[in-house]
Order: C-alpha cells, then structure tokens, then sequence
C-alpha cells in the first residue's frame, strides 16, 4: 500500500542506458580489437590465443547488452503489474469503506455497529441485518486478501525472473566456472515462471514428490499466471499434449491413491493446469471487416475464425489441438481404472483414453474459449462415432468417491460447456445444421444417435457358473448429467452452476429454438424420454414460465404469448406427464408453474376473469399429466406417503424475475400446495372432482386469495367474483373442468 513504484521506472532506464553502452563497447571493439590477431602484423600461437579470448570478450559484451536489455524490460513489466495490483487492493479498500468498513493494517474489514441508531435497532429485522453486515466483513476481507495475494504472487514472479536473466547461480558453480553474463536472458517474467513449472512437472513425470515448498511454489506459478498467454503457451509447448494428460493423471493418482495427506494440494495444482490450458487455447476477441467485434456462433464470427486460424498467432491452437486427437484417444494407466476390478477379474489393469483424462482434468479449470470446447466435444464425437466402444469401461464411475473421473469425456465436456450459455446455445442451435447434427446425436433415439451404454458388465455362466462371461453394456448412474446441464443453459441462457444476475428474464432466438426442439424430439419419445433428463426439462419450463402457462391454461389453443415461442399443446401435456414420473422433477414443474400462475394474475392487460379461468385450468393439466404419469409403470414414486418435497433453491435461478410482490404471492401460493402434498393420503388415484377439489384446496384457495388482492375492486362489482360469492368455487370448477382425470369422463361439475 505505501511502496513507491516510481524507482523502478528510473531503474529501468538506466538499465536500458546500460545497455546501450554495452553496445557502443561492443561495436568499438568489434571494430578496433577483434580484427587484430588476425590482421597480419601478429602471427603465431599467441595471435592463436589471443583471437578465441577477443571473440570470447566480445560475446560477453554482446551478451551484456542483451541481459541488460532483458532486466530493463523486467523492471518495466514489473512496474506495470505492480500499479494495476497495488491499485486494485486500493479501490477495494476505498469501497470496503463506502460500504461503511474500516480496515486494519492485516486488511481485516470490521463494521461498526455503534453507527446504528437505536431506531433501527428496534426494527424487527435488526438480527438479519446485523447478520448480513458479518457476511459483508466476510467478503470484504477476503477480496481484499486475494488482492495482496496478487500482489504478493506478482512479485515473487518478478524476484525469479530477475534472478533467472542475471544468470544467478549457486555459489560453488560461481567459484567452479565463474559467472559470465546471460545471452539468453529473457525479457518477460512469465517465460520464466513457464520454465520454473516445467520444472516441477518433469520432476512429477519422472516420480518424484514435491515437498511443501515446491508445491506452494507451483501452485503460485499458475495462479499468477495460468490465464496469461505468455505462461500458458510457454509451459504447455514445452510439456505437449500426451505429457500435459500424464501429468494431470500423475495428480489424480497422487491425491486419491499415493500420498493422500496431500490430497488438496494436488487438486489445486491439477486446477492450475486446467486453467492454463484455458489461458493457452483462448481464441481472441474477433472482429470483422469493419472492425467491429463479431458474436460468437455467427457467421461473421466463423469467417473471422477461420481467416485467424491461419494467422501465426493460431499456431498453437492448431498444434495444440491436432496433438489432442492424437493423444486423446490413446491408452494411458490410470489408477482409478486400474485398481477399479480385482485381480484376475475382467477390467482389471484397464487403461483409459486421453480424452478421458483431458476432461477429467478440464473439469478443474474455468473460462474455456467456448470455441476450444465445441472443438474438443467435435473431435471426441468423431473418435466415436469410430468406434462406439471408445470410452467402455468396468466399474462405477459416480457418486462422491469415483465421480470425479470422466469416464464419459463427451458428457463430461458438455459439463463444463454449460458453464457458459451462450456457448452451449451455439453448440446445440437446431437453427444451424451442425447444431441440429449435434442435438439430434445427443438427444434422439435410434439410429443414427449416439450410444450411452459405455459401462461394461460381466456375467457369471459356463460350467459350475464359475466363468466370468462379458455381458451387456449399460449406461452409467450419472448418465446425460452434463448434457442436461448444457440442454438447461441452452435452453435458458442461465448458468446451471451459479447464480443468475439481477433482473428481467429474457432468452435470445437460439434460446428459443433449443427449447422448441427439446420439446418436440423429447414429448415424441414418450416413455422412452431418459429419465434423466426430467428434472432438466422441468427447469426449462420453469424458465420459460409464461409460454408454457398460456399453452396449459388455454384449451382453445387460440391465445399467443406475449412473448416466445407459441408451443404445442399436446408437446407440453406429454411432457409435463414425462417430468411427473419423476417425483422431484414434477415438485420443480409445479412450483415453477406457480409463479406462472401469479405472474398472469397480475397482468393489468388482461381481464381479470381470464387470468382466474387460466390459473384454474393450469392446475387442472398439471393435475391430468400427473395423473396420466402415474397410470404407467414407469414412474418412481407413489402418492401414498407424505409428501417430500421442499421447495427447491436450485430452482430459483430459472424462475423468471417477477418482482418482490409477485414473489411473495407465487411463495404463498407453493407453500399452500406443499401442505395440500403433505396433508395427501389417498392410496389410489384421485378420479372424483371433490376429492380432487379436496386434494387441492389449500392452493386453490391461496391462488384465489392472490387473485383477489390483485382485483378486489373489479371482483366486488361483478356477480360470481366476489369474495362472498364463491371465488373459490369459481377456480375450483376450472381447475376439474375438461379434465377427464377428475371427472370420470362424463363430462359432469
């Protein structure tokens, strides 16, 4: 906070002045000293000798200037990182302030309490508040933390590199060769760090185990540098793409098999490789013709890439990557798969494939270029769609202890594609033919599409059922799991991982088009739509709340939404009935619905009687897809316990941004359906409308409570609406109405 930078810009200069002296000795030199054993007036072994000491001399000062020059460069470089970091903790500490934060000297942020007036002491919400500035002293205290981090991190990064271009050796080589001046002095820190990494990586390779020091070393090398390209490129070029897979295979087998004590310093170097092979494989920002930056996915963006893939600065992206298909579907030992059979068992000693290692390690890292993504995903369909057995192996791979390992590398990968929506909506864009080649694959049935089957089974047959025999493969317990999370942030333009920003819900046309194509390929599966993507789909329709509201509310089929896409009807009964198989997957579509149903109660341009029509039939086609979920065999659960569900946190960030107001009215219109769930005990289907009308009570009546606030006025003025006059009845009618679930298919109120 109070190192002045300045001296470092005049060390530089008059590094650089030194280097141009250097260069003024070395010319004269050159000029007036090196010619002269050689000139004719000397002759003998002594011009002999004196000639190899002249040249000798004048490499060293010809070596001077370059070390020089190095150093300057250094020291510039230096100065530049410590402003922007040194700055960076200042302007958090300045709003820690604003904030109402003091800091100490340890950059602790603390809050004082004693400003807060007794008033507001009094509030009723005085322990949440107070609990929410502990939580600010928190955040405050650990941004400010990473930021000396950085700085701290920059600086030992210069303290090497410094070290490294003057040629610093230990004291016996001093003593033993002398010390002469660096030729091959560097004038950027981070090929310094690069090569200090690549170090410790050799080191790994050849199976050695870093101490303390060295792995506290390492993992500031990369989290100084992991994004910077000079680092990056330098370090990976270096390794190659079969090394960089060893190593991080070196870093699974250490931390879950060899030397467990350890375990998070491995994971937090095998993070730093990740994410320098994220800053190594970052396409640039892209700009067209007229110099503008082009969207990703877009046909200008795919001209602009192929006219940069053939730049120089693309050079490593295209090693890197054509060493990748090499590499990746090599066979590589692994101790997970290795030790995952017992000896003499099928599967035993198995190896797996690089790609298998590539994402296993890739789901470490961060800010992959969605380009390098879709690449990587495209190249291990390819290898695939070769063989359809690639990725086969024996075991489980999920679940807390073995999850961690890819062994599906193409799910795996859309994993982490889905970190980024605007990537995984180009990846699977049916607007597009490599986008509806991708989807179709990934999603559909049959021929044509892909394999899920990739674990192996074995059997027990032949005489005495003593012969282990290879039987069926099967798919995996955590099967579709990464597709779904891409299908999600496709589908929703939201991060399925973390939390969505602040603000009105809007999806772009590839948004929509994802949705409509997940609806009509996965409604026209059936029963035979994956399970596993169930609770996927009911966040999607979550998402797009109010398109599927009109669409379950409007028996006519006549009304448009307001805004999306208008969807099929029978599409949306088929799969409302597929996600209610799943008990937690219909808890996501009945919750999200609520806060449909509460968005259209309060929409000023509709008349009221519509937006209380709707909200009854909405509850009666989710209460008929239900119905029709559970008269099959496919679904896993039953209705004859008490209700589990709990109002999901996952699910907040799909439910569109409606408004404080709203948000109060759609949670106490879910918490009235809950206790209608948990006060159920019917042991069979429900088909009698009073009995359904009892079953749903609780919500009816708060969904009429809500809609009531929202038009008392209109209500009170017209027959039939009014609070005393059977609102209730009213919603309850509708929500029986047209159902042949409820009312025996007779037609009767």
């Amino acid at each position: 906070m109070t190192t002045k930078l300045g001296p470092l810009s005049t060390a530089a200069a008059k590094w650089d002045d030194m280097a141009g002296d250097f260069k003024d000795v070395a010319d004269a030199y050159k000029q007036a000293v090196l010619p002269v054993p050689s000139d004719g007036g000397w002759l003998g072994l002594s011009a002999h000798a004196a000639s190899g000491q002249f040249k000798a001399t004048h490499g060293q000062l010809l070596a001077a200037e370059i070390q020089a020059k190095a150093i300057a460069s250094l020291l510039k470089d230096a100065k530049g990182q410590f402003t922007t970091l040194v700055k960076a903790v200042k302007d958090l500490v300045t709003a820690a302030k604003k904030d109402g934060m003091s800091i100490d000297s340890a950059g602790k942020a603390a809050y004082d309490f004693s400003k807060v007036d007794e008033d507001a002491k009094k509030d009723p919400d005085y322990d949440g508040f107070c609990r929410k500035r502990r939580e600010a002293e928190a955040e405050w205290t650990r941004k400010i933390k990473s930021a000396v981090q950085a700085v701290d991190d920059a600086d030992q990064g210069v303290k090497l590199a410094l070290r490294e271009a003057a040629g610093i050796k230990p004291y016996d080589d001093f003593l033993a060769g002398g010390h002469d001046f660096n030729a091959k002095a560097e004038d950027d820190i981070e090929v310094y760090e690069a090569r200090k990494a690549k170090e410790y990586a050799d080191r790994v390779l050849d199976g050695d185990k870093l101490d303390a020091g060295e792995r506290a070393e390492w993992e500031r090398l990369n989290r100084d540098n992991a994004y910077n390209k000079a680092f990056s490129q330098t370090f990976l070029n270096a390794l190659g793409p079969e090394d960089t897979l060893k190593l991080g295979n070196k870093f699974n087998d250490l931390a879950y098999f060899d030397d467990k004590d350890h375990k998070k310093d491995y994971l937090t170097l095998e993070k730093g490789l990740a994410d320098t092979i994220a800053g190594a494989t970052r396409v640039p920002e892209l700009r067209g013709p007229d110099g503008k930056k082009v969207a990703y996915g877009t046909k200008e963006y795919q001209e602009a890439f192929k006219a940069w893939l053939k730049k120089d600065d693309a050079n490593f992206y295209n090693h890197w990557r054509h060493g990748l298909k090499k590499a990746g579907i090599e066979e590589y030992d692994v101790d997970v798969a290795a030790e995952k059979m017992g000896v003499g068992f099928k599967g035993h000693d198995q190896q797996v494939r690089g790609y298998q290692s590539l994402i296993t390690l890739m789901k470490h890292g961060d800010a992959y270029s969605p380009q390098f993504l879709s690449d990587v995903t495209d190249d291990m369909v390819a290898a695939e769609r070769k063989d359809r057995d690639i990725w086969d192996l024996y075991g489980k791979f999920d679940g807390k202890e073995d999850g961690w390992f890819a062994n599906d590398p193409v799910d795996g990968a859309l994993g982490i594609m889905s970190r980024n929506p605007e990537g995984s909506a180009v990846y699977l864009d049916p607007g597009a033919a490599a986008g509806k080649e991708r989807f179709d694959y990934l999603l559909g049935k049959g021929e044509g599409s892909r394999d899920w089957d990739i674990s192996n089974t074995s059997r027990w047959g032949g005489p005495g059922a003593n012969i282990e025999m290879t039987s069926a493969d099967v798919e995996d317990a955590d099967s579709r799991k990464g597709l779904g999370e891409a299908l999600t942030a496709a589908a929703t333009g939201v991060d399925p991982h973390g939390s969505r920003p602040p603000g009105p819900t809007s999806h772009t046309e590839a948004n929509n088009r994802v949705f409509v194509h997940a609806l009509d390929l996965l409604s026209g599966q059936g029963d035979d739509m994956p399970a596993s993507l169930r609770d996927d789909m009911a966040k999607i329709m979550t998402n797009h709340g109010h398109e599927v509201y009109v669409a379950m509310a409007d028996e006519s089929e006549n009304r448009k939404p307001d805004h999306g896409p208008t969807l099929d009807r029978q599409q949306v009964m088929e799969m409302s009935k597929q996600i209610s198989r799943s008990e937690h997957s219909y808890g996501l579509l009945h919750e999200g619905m609520n806060h449909a149903i509460v968005d259209d109660i309060h929409d000023d341009s509709r008349a009221p009687e519509d937006t209380l029509s709707s909200a009854g039939h909405a509850v009666g086609f989710m209460e008929e897809a239900r119905y029709n979920a559970l008269k099959g065999d496919k679904h896993d659960y039953t209705w004859d316990k008490a209700w589990s569900y709990h109002v999901s946190g996952g699910l907040l960030n799909f439910v569109p941004v409606y408004g404080d107001a709203l948000q109060r009215g759609a949670d106490a219109v879910t918490s009235a359906w809950i206790l209608d769930e948990q006060q159920h005990e019917a042991d069979k289907l429900t088909e009698n409308n009073k009995e359904t009308y009892r079953n749903r009570k609780n919500q009816l009546n708060a969904i009429a409570e809500e809609w009531y606030a929202a038009n008392s006025d209109w209500a009170d003025h017209h027959a039939g609406y009014s609070r005393e006059e059977g609102i209730y009845r009213q919603i309850a009618g509708w929500a029986n109405d047209g159902n042949d679930a409820f009312d025996g298919g007779d037609g009767d109120q």
